[in-house]
């Protein structure tokens, strides 16, 4: 039976815009040739040379957009090559691709890949996935899967790093997912161990009393014990946004970390945990109840009972505020110095590892750091008196 998708493939260019970066039509010379560089942007001609070529078609309903590359003609010529192929799929014609290996088109490949994710994995991991894969669409020119080789993923590792400025980390990640992508397509083997990128394991920061002392100085009693539940508990971001008042045992002096079905969240690797929290957190944990709307189920709520979604914003005011350097201030500083203390304390690390939520005992060795106290630097200058 013929297929029904459409025969009609687009040619745009991802430019850079006043509004951000867009997908634009190309502009056609009169005999029919695509102008090198210029793109229609909101109707009128104007010349982006930076950006690639895509082409736009559609599969099942299903939008597919693959880049082409920066040439303009070979982008012509590639968008006629995928219309003819269409053309013959539409007449039931079986189509074999230019080196005989009927394999899918990496477009197509991507696209149902990230449907896949958006299906088992959170929102986060999704945009994650479709950023590395929209990388690697642009570096790659090879319009089917079959057609990819070690280069370029090389060749990836070099864009990510001198035409996206991304960091070691960022480009390991991002290789990483490619990689994941192509196994999960059958392609095993085309690098080896050293074609991996690298990077530097940084060992995490804490913040030291003396900067938290002048932070919650500038604190408002709400700010406080926003970031005080942050540093008290370790969690992470959105286990605090996400943080039900019925998640709290006040009795016990604990708060769980749970999944939450009625706002489509769930922790981390879906791991629910139990976190043990200080008594003058739970004081002031039941004041701020005891004045709660009792129809919002959301510990920090906004208004209309949504999470909080700007509490880095917050954080970084207050920095400002307390005349501290707010570029060294972010929310997953508090989790670092949440476990380094709980360490130096003497709690053993597999305890640390379940308050964490870490899967791996490794996560937790990167918090063991020598103590800096004032205790230690008295017990130096005996040693040494």
């Amino acid at each position: 039976m013929p297929n029904t998708q459409s025969r009609e493939v687009n040619l745009t260019k991802r430019v850079q815009t006043p509004r951000g970066p867009r997908y634009c039509p190309v502009v056609l010379a009169s005999n029919g040739r695509i102008r090198p560089d210029l793109v229609l942007v909101n109707g009128k001609p104007e010349r982006h040379p930076e950006g690639a070529y895509y082409l736009e078609w559609r599969e099942k309903s299903k939008r597919i957009r693959l880049s082409v590359g920066k040439d303009a003609q070979d982008a012509a010529a590639r968008r006629q090559r995928k219309e003819a192929e269409l053309y013959a799929m539409n007449s039931g014609v079986s189509v074999v691709p230019e080196n005989g290996n009927g394999q899918r088109s990496v477009a197509a490949a991507v696209a149902q890949f990230l449907e896949e994710t958006e299906l088992t994995k959170k929102p986060k991991t999704l945009a994650a996935y479709t950023t590395a894969l929209n990388y690697f669409t642009e570096s790659c020119r090879k319009l089917y899967l079959h057609e990819i080789e070690r280069y370029d993923l090389l060749k990836f590792v070099g864009f990510l790093r001198d035409e996206k400025g991304q960091s070691p980390r960022s480009v390991y990640h991002k290789f990483e997912t490619v990689m994941t992508f192509l196994k999960a397509n059958g392609i095993r083997g085309l690098v080896g161990k050293n074609d991996w990128p690298r990077y530097t394991e940084e060992e995490p920061e804490m913040y030291e009393q003396e900067e938290l002392d002048k932070l919650f100085k500038a604190c408002n009693q709400e700010e406080r014990l926003w970031f005080e539940f942050f540093l008290m508990t370790g969690m992470r971001e959105q286990e605090v946004m996400y943080c039900y008042w019925s998640d709290l045992n006040f009795a016990a002096s604990t708060v769980r970390v749970s999944h939450k079905p009625d706002r489509n969240w769930t922790p981390k690797a879906y791991k629910e945990r139990e976190i043990p929290i200080p008594a003058k957190l739970v004081k002031k944990l039941k004041a701020r109840k005891a004045k709660s709307d009792k129809n919002c189920n959301l510990l920090f709520p906004t208004s209309g009972c949504n999470p909080k979604l700007d509490f880095l914003d917050c954080l970084k005011a207050c920095a400002e505020a307390a005349e501290l350097d707010k570029d060294d201030f972010w929310l997953h500083k508090f989790r670092s110095t949440f476990a380094t203390r709980c360490l130096w304390a003497g709690v053993d690390l597999r305890t640390v590892q379940q308050w964490l939520g870490h899967s791996d005992m490794e996560s937790n060795m990167r918090y063991l750091k020598p103590s800096r106290s004032e205790r230690v630097r008295e017990k130096v200058n005996e040693i040494f008196a």
